[in-house]
């Protein structure tokens, strides 16, 4: 394979007979090849998506006998401008669309669209509050102290926000009906004052002013689900400053008993909810930032939660998710490693323990991560936000749990949440990332 020049280069005005000879019969070897890829990028979605909605122009090079020639090719969204063809390897060009290179380095995501919000958008959240049947953007503005709501018009767009004052330094919002009035509610960490706030949906697109809830010392990381099998969705907290995880059991009425502590290790910062060992009973992973580990609580029934096990990863654990990887039916763990630029893959061993990490480099400072599959091919894929190289990377899952380099697309300064939800109902998901140096959340629509 040759360089890729800046220019696009001609064919030589002379070759040797011989080699003339061998390229003419190339072409003629290559003609069934041309139609079977003119007909996949024709007619098959997974090749149309591929292509950005302007002209893209495609450049390949291949050394034949020593003498370089080039393919240009000309394609728009739904079909084939014109090819002209000067190689016979036009059938390499499908082979790296097959294996997902050209496929993935090729935007699956529109530029961002980015929407104001308040001072340092710390995380954000994504589902419909309003009724509508159209997911909504939820915001933890840290240094303005409130959420902003931002509805979806219905077809991929937002309103401004509407805010609400919480607490001091929200970091965290999830979102959960919590009072089973079949209306979603928002939950918040307000990591200055350390409590957590409950914010209770009216029903008519506005929240009931906060009530609060002490938790531990500078409370980070949030998620809601019912971990006592009551059918009621119960608040899990890492609290950051105390080194502990805090379950607050739902009464039943959206209201919150005082908080059950549990110790883990130095400055958890991420908290997900999961059962990781089959038993139907959610369990508790927390990344520990500054202890380079994440720990895993066995939920023990009743709500109630074993020591927590640890698994070494990279430097500086800041976000963490769950998923199956692997297609195997069992859960996976997924850290995003701020201080080392990795993101850690731990492949569940069916019991509950897990294997140890493969990493794969990211940008810098990755401090967000979500688990989704981006491109259709019921293989779930990573995304990641990269806080120091003002973009998110999408690692697309190559099979078997392992993935393939990441594939960036630029955002705003300092993204620093990321999540993927599809709001503008094409059945395909998008990136909503919270972009806390400029004071924006930008979403990109996948295409």
């Amino acid at each position: 394979m040759g360089s890729f020049p800046s220019t696009l280069t001609s064919v030589p005005l002379y070759w040797p007979k011989a080699e003339f000879s061998l390229f003419v019969l190339g072409q003629i070897l290559s003609i069934p090849c041309y139609f079977f890829v003119a007909y996949h990028i024709i007619f098959e979605k997974s090749a149309r998506k591929a292509l950005h909605n302007h002209v893209i122009i495609i450049l390949l090079f291949y050394n034949f006998l020593g003498v370089t020639f080039d393919l240009s090719l000309t394609l728009d969204r739904d079909r084939v401008g014109y090819v002209s063809l000067f190689s016979p390897t036009l059938c390499r060009f499908w082979q790296l669309v097959d294996n997902g290179i050209w496929y993935g380095a090729h935007s699956l995501f529109l530029n961002q669209t980015t929407y104001p919000v308040g001072v340092m958008s710390w995380s954000v959240a994504v589902i419909g509050v309003n009724n509508d049947n159209t997911p909504d953007i939820i915001v933890a503005n840290f240094d303005s102290n409130n959420v902003g709501i931002l509805l979806n018009a219905g077809n991929g767009t937002f309103s401004a926000q509407t805010t609400y004052s919480v607490g001091t330094n929200p970091s965290s919002a999830a979102v959960a009906d919590v009072n089973s009035d079949n209306k979603p509610d928002i939950i918040v960490t307000n990591s200055g004052s350390n409590n957590i706030g409950v914010l209770l949906n009216t029903g008519n697109d506005t929240f009931n002013a906060q009530t609060t809830y002490s938790v531990g010392t500078d409370p980070w990381s949030v998620s809601v689900i019912d971990v006592n099998s009551d059918n009621k969705p119960d608040i899990i907290v890492a609290n950051y400053g105390s080194n502990t995880v805090s379950v607050l059991l739902n009464t039943g009425s959206g209201t919150f008993n005082a908080q059950t502590t549990y110790l883990v290790s130095y400055h958890p910062i991420s908290v997900a909810v999961v059962d990781v060992n089959n038993d139907n009973k959610p369990d508790i992973i927390v990344a520990n930032f500054d202890s380079n580990n994440i720990g895993i609580l066995l939920n023990t029934g009743s709500g109630t939660f074993s020591t927590q096990t640890t698994y070494s990863v990279g430097t500086n654990p800041s976000s963490a998710a769950v998923a199956d990887v692997n297609s195997d039916n069992k859960p996976d763990i997924i850290i995003a490693n701020y201080g080392s630029n990795t993101v850690d893959v731990l492949l569940n061993t069916g019991s509950g323990t897990f294997n140890a990490q493969t990493a794969y480099s990211v940008g810098i400072n990755p401090i967000s991560v979500a688990v989704a599959d981006v491109n259709s091919d019921n293989k779930s894929d990573i995304i990641v936000a990269n806080y120091g190289s003002n973009n998110v990377g999408v690692l697309l899952n190559a099979g078997n749990g392992t993935f393939n380099a990441q594939i960036t697309y630029s955002v705003s300064s300092n993204p620093v949440s990321v999540v993927v939800a599809d709001v503008n109902n094409d059945s395909k998901p998008d990136i909503i990332v919270a972009n806390s140096g400029s004071n924006n959340v930008g979403v990109l629509l996948n295409y």
